[in-house]
């Protein structure tokens, strides 16, 4: 019986991570942006033109990532960044057009879907599933691990480091 609920624990861990890596491949497929970009896009779309700092609070991931997504974004020509004109040393991002276009494409997040049925819930079983799921983090070792609330799979963004010579 104990051996049937460990396998009951692993085979849902195990659903609810394909089910974010399948998602998270659609995504790219349908829109050739992974979900942290999407995330940075509304973001700027929402707040409008945006330091990296506030962007980097408002997803919830760090300025270095932020930057690196921003990078990737700037090179596909769906942001724009540039100086403040009243003080040189803050850049904006703005979306471009072809920012907003791919935008309005992009197909709503996963966590989207999750947080409407979550949300949907009376707030005892919400606390029951965020107690669980603090548990089950903390089995796994995630309780030390920082993490932005976006459901993907992809490994986490870091800037290009210099190849070391051997």
């Amino acid at each position: 019986m104990r051996e049937q609920r460990s396998e009951a624990v692993l085979v849902a861990l195990r659903r609810i991570i394909r089910a974010v890596d399948l998602h998270s491949k659609q995504l790219e497929r349908e829109t050739g942006l992974t979900t942290a970009q999407i995330m940075v896009l509304r973001a700027i779309s929402t707040l409008g033109e945006v330091t990296t700092a506030r962007l980097s609070a408002e997803v919830t991931l760090s300025q270095a990532t932020v930057t690196t997504i921003l990078d990737r974004l700037e090179a596909r020509g769906l942001v724009e960044r540039y100086r403040s004109a009243t003080d040189r040393r803050i850049v904006h991002s703005r979306l471009t057009a072809s920012g907003k276009k791919a935008l309005r494409k992009a197909p709503p997040l996963l966590q989207r879907r999750f947080l409407d049925a979550f949300e949907a819930m009376d707030v005892a079983g919400q606390e029951r599933i965020v107690e669980s799921l603090q548990t089950v983090a903390a089995m796994m070792g995630g309780d030390r691990i920082d993490a932005a609330p976006l459901l993907d799979v992809a490994p986490p963004v870091s800037p290009p480091q210099p190849s070391e010579e051997r």
